[in-house]
This record gives structure tokens, sequence and C-alpha cells, in this order.
């Protein structure tokens, strides 16, 4: 197995200020998704934001608890 990550996602709380960060404070482009997610290509992985309870969601796990930190790894082979 290839020692890489293909995704990390960044579960945030405002997703249209967090946009504003990454778009017009850090010159990056929006590549991919949909109102809830927004993708960037960072060289051979994808950074994505997703809206955190969403993500939560996905992860099966609870938005409000402590053992959730709000980012998924993801490895696609």
């Amino acid at each position: 197995m290839k020692q890489r990550l293909s995704m990390l996602t960044l579960g945030v709380r405002d997703l249209a200020r967090a946009r504003r960060f990454y778009e017009d404070g850090l010159g990056w482009h929006h590549d991919a998704g949909q109102d809830d997610i927004a993708m960037y290509q960072c060289g051979g992985m994808v950074f994505s934001l997703y809206e955190w309870p969403k993500l939560a969601e996905d992860a099966g796990v609870s938005a409000e608890g402590s053992g959730f930190r709000g980012f998924t790894l993801a490895y696609n082979c």
C-alpha cells in the first residue's frame, strides 16, 4: 500500500466563512462540491470542507460528543 492520503475533510460550522478564508485569504480554487461541501485539489489529494453536523452524521457519531474532532481522513485504492 502506498503511504498517502486521498482526502482530508474538515468539518466546519460556517461553510461560507471557511470558503472565504481558503479562497479569498489563501487564493485556493474551488474545484468541486455542492451547497454543503467544497473541494480543493491539493497536489495528489483532495482537501474538503463539509458542514460539521453532516460530517458527524456521515461518520456515524454525535456532532456534540467529546470524541468527534471534526475531520476525517480517506485512502482511496
